[in-house]
């Protein structure tokens, strides 16, 4: 549906062990950040999302917005979340997918029409399994940033990320 703009950035990640199959738990260090590529956003799309996933007046009218907390169409959280996620998908090259297994979230400003999102991942935490050797949890802070740098998202997530050969 939406144009790629530019490959991701990786800042402080040995690619050298980055092979087609991507990253592994071995392969990571703490510090380690991935940029994505930048996402506009605009009204009509903010719109479409709020239709079929989060109808309510200020993510689907102009006017209803203005009267609203927000004082202007905002995005849902969740269409930010989703944003996010795709930017995610694209920019974290780990091997077996990002899987899940915790996260916390907040959402500190609303994304506005106009708004064009970036996300930077930082990696904060790498847990080797001692029950499972062939895997670990690995916390990274994912800030969703607008065109001013502004905090839209701040998402912490646990990864579940395997070692290299354990599948």
């Amino acid at each position: 549906m939406y144009a790629l703009k530019a490959k991701p950035l990786l800042k402080g990640v040995n690619m050298a062990k980055n092979k087609a199959d991507g990253l592994y738990l071995d392969d990571l260090a703490v510090g380690d950040q991935f940029i994505s590529r930048e996402f506009p956003l605009v009204a009509e799309q903010i719109k479409d999302f709020a239709r079929a996933f989060d109808p309510q007046p200020f993510h689907l009218d102009e006017a209803a917005a203005a009267r609203s907390f927000f004082g202007g169409l905002a995005a849902s959280g969740w269409h930010t979340a989703a944003i996010t996620m795709r930017l995610m998908t694209e920019s974290i090259p780990f091997a077996d997918g990002l899987i899940g297994a915790n996260v916390e979230l907040s959402w500190p400003r609303p994304t506005r029409p106009g708004d064009v999102l970036r996300v930077e991942s930082t990696i904060t935490a790498i847990s080797p399994s001692q029950s499972k050797p062939d895997r670990g949890i690995v916390t990274l802070q994912i800030d969703t940033l607008n065109q001013r740098g502004e905090q839209v998202q701040k998402l912490t997530p646990k990864v579940l990320v395997f070692r290299r050969g354990a599948r």
